[in-house]
């Protein structure tokens, strides 16, 4: 499916990330007119049992009455309510970018005002200089949010300082399970970074991540993007590259250092 020329979602499609949701198939994604300043998320939907066969039809922008500029969707259920959750602007000009949060009514259809949970605060949250005359001298940035569950917390994990830096790492939020998810209070954010860049692995600007099991059900596992040396910024060196994650005694999750490219690991049990 190709996005249709002329349209504000025709161009710059990015971060895309695929639903099951109340027995459709739901494709959210960031796409703008060609100006980054229309940032908006868009959604497609897919009634077959597979995917990759089907129709997928548009179902339209997905906002909340405030419509700002949105990139970096992701979608959760928690007892029995479906969020969103994105990075977006406070206002309508680029400079900061926040972690917000809204209830769905359906699954392409925003059931309450925004929420911001998460603003760039923490030093290692602020490395964003720009030499582009086409934007701000310096934009702070949380994004690219995705929810971890594990017994009665979530977890909503981010990236945090521009992607192209060194510095690119991630943040974390939690929440328990039976709070007031669309009360900023209910959100606590540590000072330290959970992921972040290893000179000594030759790992830089690790982010962008999202979590999955093993096939057997029995292991965690983190996916996410990484440079291998500094100065790449968001080019082409980017690789994607996933590791085992454990829990600690406190039911935080333990993400460990990026590993060195080139080393074996085992692969998730039960993929073979």
């Amino acid at each position: 499916m190709d996005a249709p020329a002329g349209t504000a979602y025709s161009k710059e499609l990015w971060a895309p990330e695929l639903h099951f949701l109340q027995g459709k198939w739901y494709m959210y994604f960031a796409a703008d007119d060609g100006d980054n300043n229309h940032h908006r998320i868009y959604v497609i939907e897919n009634a077959a049992t597979d995917p990759t066969t089907g129709q997928w039809v548009f179902k339209g922008q997905v906002a909340d009455a405030s419509n700002k500029w949105a990139i970096d969707v992701s979608v959760f259920e928690n007892k029995g309510r479906l969020y969103m959750i994105w990075s977006g602007w406070e206002s309508d000009h680029n400079g900061e970018q926040g972690i917000y949060i809204a209830a769905l009514k359906y699954p392409y259809t925003v059931g309450s005002k925004r929420v911001r949970i998460s603003r760039p605060e923490f030093d290692w949250e602020q490395h964003g200089d720009l030499h582009d005359a086409a934007n701000p001298p310096h934009v702070n940035v949380n994004e690219g949010s995705e929810i971890l569950k594990h017994g009665n917390k979530l977890f909503l994990v981010y990236s945090a300082s521009g992607c192209w830096t060194d510095f690119y790492s991630l943040g974390m939020l939690t929440a328990a399970a039976d709070a007031d998810l669309l009360d900023p209070r209910s959100w606590k954010k540590p000072a330290q970074p959970v992921f972040t860049q290893s000179e000594a692995n030759g790992v830089y600007a690790p982010g962008h991540n999202s979590f999955f099991k093993s096939p057997d059900g029995r292991q965690d596992w983190i996916i996410y993007h990484a440079n291998p040396k500094p100065g790449c910024g968001c080019d082409g060196q980017r690789s994607p590259r996933m590791q085992q994650f454990t829990w600690r005694s406190d039911g935080t999750p333990d993400f460990g250092v990026p590993v060195k490219v080139g080393v074996e690991m085992a692969a998730p049990p039960g993929s073979d």
